[in-house]
């Protein structure tokens, strides 16, 4: 593939006018993690999310052009143990025609430089034990896997029942 075949990329922080097509990626992320019914979230959720008086997501998307092609959802968490913050990527999605050029790594770039510039510890996520192209990514940029951790969930019903 020559130069002039390649279509150069930017990341930049997402704007409220992002928010249709971050919506957009995250119902295909769902459909490639095969579970498409799973991903309600509206756009109303994700601009308040993101961009409202309480917003506690950020985001950070890659453009060719004027088109979102990619983006990175992600949030602060905390490590009692090295008492700091940290980043915790939610979401992590390349369409599939753009995969293979960088897009991804330069977004998870951008996500450790904001750790190494504001003294957050670590950069963690999860990925689906059966996604091997993004655990071989992910490896290849010096992750690790957490294999002695089992993730634990109470959402809807249980959770809703344990509250009362």
């Amino acid at each position: 593939m020559g130069v002039s075949d390649v279509e150069l990329f930017i990341i930049r922080a997402a704007v409220a006018e992002d928010i249709p097509a971050i919506a957009e990626l995250i119902r295909e992320l769902a459909r490639f993690e095969r579970a498409p019914d799973e991903a309600v979230a509206t756009d109303e959720q994700l601009h308040e999310a993101i961009f409202g008086t309480t917003a506690h997501v950020q985001c950070h998307v890659a453009l060719v052009g004027d088109e979102v092609i990619a983006m990175a959802l992600w949030f602060l968490n905390y490590s009692t143990w090295q008492g700091t913050a940290g980043i915790y990527l939610e979401d992590l999605f390349v369409q599939p025609e753009h995969r293979g050029r960088g897009v991804g790594r330069a977004l998870m770039q951008t996500l450790a430089r904001l750790c190494a510039e504001r003294g957050y510890s670590r950069l963690q996520w999860w990925v689906l034990n059966w996604n091997t192209p993004a655990i071989d990514f992910y490896e290849s940029i010096g992750a690790q896997p957490m294999d002695e951790w089992t993730v634990y969930r109470l959402s809807g019903e249980p959770l809703r029942a344990f509250a009362r």
